[in-house]
Order: structure tokens, then sequence, then C-alpha cells
């Protein structure tokens, strides 16, 4: 079993009870996150889909702290390396296996730079695959066909982390499709409410996605969802 835990935003923590990772540790600055970096005192690793503060986040200072190591990108790799940390550099369409599970890259349409504006290389998304589950992050992300690929490829998913909230990503029409498109077992939306920009309702996208037969949730913010 894993347990999925939501800190606002696109933060996801995924613990089988013996290994724990982060997807895109925004925690400081995030007004919707109930916890903070120095929370996490044992980590396997960190996973950031791309550059941006809001998903690199707290990802340097967490890896420091824990040893965690960070996955991403080779840009993304070798940016977080020159800051002292371990990292371990993949690409889209690579995948690899850890001690903590299988890893694998996945295209995101959407940008990827630091803070001052360095090339940290395209973005992603990120299949996990954990005690034989298989959770589908999908980045920061337009809606694209080929999530009907990375579901029947690396499927079948039994999760879908997806942003809703407009604006700079997908809104709630366009991953009320991509849903559909992934055929996961269980959807949860992320990546909203955080800011003005991206305000709206979860609960919308749920109902519109159930109404085309397929399972949808709201994870509260620290609360833990069972993927059995």
């Amino acid at each position: 079993m894993v347990t999925l835990r939501y800190h606002g935003h696109s933060c996801w923590e995924l613990d089988n009870g013996l290994r724990r990772i982060l997807i895109d540790p925004f925690l400081t600055g995030n007004p919707l996150a109930k916890t903070g970096p120095d929370s996490f005192k044992k980590l396997d690793a960190i996973f950031v889909t791309h550059g941006h503060g809001d998903h690199i986040g707290d990802a340097v200072a967490i890896s420091k702290k824990t040893g965690a190591l960070i996955v991403s990108n080779f840009e993304i790799s070798n940016y977080v390396t020159a800051q002292g940390c371990q990292a371990h550099p993949m690409h889209l369409g690579g995948g690899r296996m850890f001690p903590f599970g299988h890893i694998k890259l996945t295209i995101a349409h959407h940008g990827s730079s630091g803070p001052k504006g360095e090339y940290l290389g395209n973005p992603c998304g990120v299949v996990v695959t954990m005690d034989g589950k298989k959770i589908y992050h999908a980045g920061d992300t337009a809606l694209f066909l080929d999530m009907k690929l990375i579901g029947e490829v690396n499927g079948p998913l039994d999760v879908a982390l997806l942003p809703i909230g407009d604006n700079f990503t997908m809104g709630i029409d366009d991953a009320v499709i991509a849903a559909e498109l992934l055929n996961a077992r269980l959807t949860i939306p992320m990546h909203y409410n955080t800011f003005p920009p991206i305000q709206t309702d979860p609960n919308e996208f749920v109902t519109r996605v159930e109404a085309r037969g397929k399972k949808a949730r709201v994870a509260g913010i620290g609360e833990a969802v069972e993927v059995e």
C-alpha cells in the first residue's frame, strides 16, 4: 500500500511505510501548506518536475538536511548539484529503478527556468511506481493528446494527479478531458487556489469527471489518501 499526502499546490508526499519521497516541494511561501521543510527528517528522494520556484521550492534545503536524492531532468540535476545536493539526472521518456521505486519521465507542455532566469531544461511529468502502484503526476502542463499514450503505455494507472487551476496550466475543462484520456482508477486535482490567478472549484472538477464514469476526489491539505 502507498499513502499519498497532499501539501498544497503541486507538492505530494509518497510513502509505503519503508520509503518516502516528495514531489515538487513548494512549502516555504506556499500559503496553503500546513507543513514546512523542517518537518521532513527522513526522506529518500525528491522529484522536481521543472525549475519554476513554486515547484523546485525547498528541494535544495530539504535535500541538504535529509540527504535525499534529487531526481529530475539533466539541467535541474546539474543546477542542484552545484548547490551541494546529490542528484540523479534523467530526461523525457527515460525510466530508472531506484530503491524507493521506479521513475519514468513523461512530457509536459509548460516552461522551465530558475529564479534568475537560468535555463533548466524541459518540464516534465512523472510516473512513479511504488509497491506496484502507479501514480502519475502531470506537473504543470496543458492538455495534450499523448496523455492517452501515457495511460496506455505506463498503465493501468492507479492515480492521476492533474493541475486544474487554469491561467498557467490546464483549467477544469481540459483537465476533465485529460482524466478521460489517462483512464486512471482515481484522479485527484492539484495546482489550484494557491494564488488568485488559479482560483477554481475542485469539487466542480470531481463532479464533471465522475459524470464521465471515472472516479475522482479532492484531497485536503495534509490529508492522507491510501492507494491499495
